[in-house]
C-alpha cells in the first residue's frame, strides 16, 4: 500500500436481474467487473475489488461489502457520490468509509445474512414483485416453517445442501439465526445467519422447507438430510431471484448488537 493510498470500504446494494454474479466473467456483465471500471475511471488507473462474498447470477443484494485502495486525495462521502453518478442504475453505493489497511473484506467477515422472500399472496406475481421474490401458489404452513427453520440452528453439516464438488471448502457451517417473518403483505421472508455459507446453501434450504410446509415432505427430512441419512436428496434449490445478501458482520461485538 502506497503512502498516498488508502482502504475504503464499500457498502453495496444491486438488482441481480441483470448481472451475471458478482465475480469478473469474461464476456458477461458483473457486479465487479461494473464496479471496478467505475472505481478505475475515477482513479485513473486500474482499481481491483475484494467482496465479501460472490453472489450468483440473478441474486441481489442490500447490504453487500467491498474494498478497494484509492488515491487519498478521495474523502469516502466524495467518492460514494461519484460512485452513484457514473454506475449503472441497478448497482448504488449505499455507504463508504474509510478503514485500516489490513482490512479484508472476505476474510475479515465473521458472519453473513441473508434473506429470501417467497410470495404467496396473487399480487407477488406481478412483473413489479416476481423480480425480487419466488413466488409460490401453494398454501404454506407458518408452523412448519418455524419448526423446519428451528432444526438448522447450530453447528451442522450442511453438505446436502450445498451444490456439489467443492470439498475443499469443508461442510460445516454454525447457523447463528433461522427465522420466517411476514414479508409485507405479499408472502414471507427467512433470515438466516451464519458463520458461513455453503454454495446455494440458502437456496437448497429454502427449496426443502417450502416443501416441507407445503405438504410435500415430512419435517423429519430436514434433521435427517442434516444427519446425512444416506439415499435422501433436498428439493430442487429454490430460485436465485428471491435471494439478498443483507448484511455482513465484521466483529462479534455487532451481532450481540443485533440479538438484543
Amino acid at each position: 500500500m502506497a503512502p498516498n493510498e488508502q482502504r475504503i470500504k464499500l457498502t453495496l446494494q444491486y438488482d441481480g436481474s441483470g448481472f451475471f454474479g458478482w465475480q469478473v466473467q469474461p464476456g458477461v456483465r458483473t457486479v465487479q467487473s461494473d464496479l471496478e471500471a467505475a472505481l478505475s475511471r475515477l482513479a485513473d488507473r486500474p482499481i481491483s475489488v475484494v467482496a465479501a462474498g460472490r453472489t450468483d447470477r440473478g441474486v441481489h443484494a442490500t447490504g453487500q461489502v467491498a474494498s478497494a485502495l484509492m488515491p487519498g486525495t478521495w474523502t469516502p462521502e466524495s467518492l460514494r457520490r461519484s460512485l452513484n453518478a457514473i454506475l449503472p442504475g441497478d448497482v448504488w453505493v449505499a455507504d463508504a468509509e474509510a478503514v485500516a489497511p489490513e482490512f479484508h473484506a472476505r476474510y475479515g467477515a465473521v458472519a453473513r445474512e441473508y434473506v429470501y422472500r417467497v410470495g404467496t399472496a396473487p399480487a407477488s406475481f406481478s412483473p413489479f414483485h416476481r423480480r425480487w421474490c419466488w413466488p409460490v401458489r401453494d398454501r404454506l404452513d407458518a408452523g412448519l416453517l418455524d419448526a423446519a427453520a428451528a432444526s438448522i440452528l447450530g453447528d451442522h453439516s450442511f453438505r446436502a445442501f450445498a451444490k456439489s464438488g467443492q470439498p475443499e471448502r469443508g461442510e460445516r457451517s454454525v447457523v447463528q439465526h433461522a427465522q420466517w417473518r411476514r414479508w409485507e403483505e405479499l408472502g414471507v421472508e427467512l433470515r438466516i445467519r451464519a458463520n458461513r455459507f455453503l454454495h446455494h446453501m440458502v437456496r437448497y434450504l429454502v427449496g426443502t422447507m417450502v416443501d416441507v410446509a407445503s405438504g410435500r415432505r415430512p419435517l423429519a427430512d430436514v434433521a435427517a438430510l442434516l444427519a446425512g441419512q444416506e439415499g435422501l436428496e433436498t428439493s430442487p434449490p429454490a430460485p436465485p431471484e428471491g435471494l439478498f445478501l443483507a448484511r455482513v458482520y465484521y466483529s462479534s461485538d455487532e451481532i450481540g448488537r443485533e440479538d438484543t
